[in-house]
């Protein structure tokens, strides 16, 4: 990994943070995207002071939430690092209750999966320039069981945090596999993972109760390290064989629900999306 140059979002905490560790332990250049600025530097400080052989890091602040927010990112992450090896989109969120970002948007949709749909878009020139590439999103395997409501995007029909996630993790996969059916003649590389779950501060957003459940699940969560060793070996591992466009769990591709694998799904919600941020690629 020396040399490398990789772009991770949501890596103030969690398995972001881990991963950027353990990457720029490998002699990485970490490149961090947090939305809590103290945090985010605090991070980068901490990921500095393990870096070995030299590892550069970088700390970028972004609310990827709304796309101008994104569009920000993008720019300034063009105008400082003029190679990009691995993109992570990472960042992730979930809300018990229904609302809408400055765009209009339902905001987990937002976060999840327009923001990696257009962060990737937007970095693509870059990361195909520097190939072999390779671009890695967080899913999970709680996609298993969700649709794409694509009469619904907004859930203004009703909304049920957990049901809205599972949602866009099943969009992550399907993203993952148009992207990958979308670059097959190219060098750069798009795959996913599940984590499992993790005892991070994901979900403590979303008032005491929520956050009582994180804390009773503890015991049986993983650890941040274990969480992201399967995102850590997607960026590492020199043998990319059958990745693109795969779904893996604990360091194995696996086969994700019939519903992550149609290939028409993937290819609407691809079309849905660029309408949604306005912009088409790649053809």
């Amino acid at each position: 990994m020396r040399d490398k140059q990789i772009l991770i979002t949501g890596a103030s905490n969690g398995i972001g943070l881990a991963a950027a560790l353990a990457l720029a332990g490998f002699g990485a250049n970490v490149a961090i995207v947090g939305r809590n600025e103290g945090r985010t530097k605090s991070a980068a400080a901490q990921i500095q002071a393990r870096a070995s052989h030299g590892a550069r890091v970088t700390a970028f602040v972004a609310d990827v939430a709304t796309q101008a927010a994104v569009v920000r990112l993008a720019n300034e992450v063009l105008s400082r690092h003029a190679r990009i090896d691995v993109l992570v989109n990472n960042a992730g969120a979930m809300h018990t209750t229904r609302q809408l970002t400055d765009d209009g948007i339902e905001v987990t949709w937002a976060v999840n999966h327009l923001a990696p749909f257009l962060l990737t878009g937007l970095l693509l020139d870059r990361l195909r320039a520097q190939a072999p590439s390779r671009i890695i999103t967080t899913a999970s395997d709680a996609h298993q069981g969700a649709t794409i409501p694509f009469d619904d995007l907004d859930a203004e029909q009703g909304y049920s945090g957990f049901a809205r996630y599972k949602e866009t993790k099943l969009a992550n996969i399907l993203f993952t596999r148009e992207l990958a059916r979308r670059l097959e003649a190219s060098d750069t590389v798009c795959s996913c993972f599940h984590p499992g779950l993790v005892a991070s501060g994901f979900n403590r957003n979303n008032g005491p109760l929520m956050s009582l459940a994180m804390t009773v699940l503890r015991p049986v969560s993983r650890s941040v390290e274990k969480g992201a060793e399967t995102l850590v070996w997607l960026a590492r591992t020199p043998n990319v064989d059958g990745m693109s466009g795969g779904y893996f769990v604990d360091m194995e591709r696996r086969r994700p629900s019939p519903q992550a694998q149609d290939a028409q799904t993937a290819k609407r919600l691809w079309e849905i999306s660029e309408r949604q941020c306005g912009r088409h690629w790649p053809r």
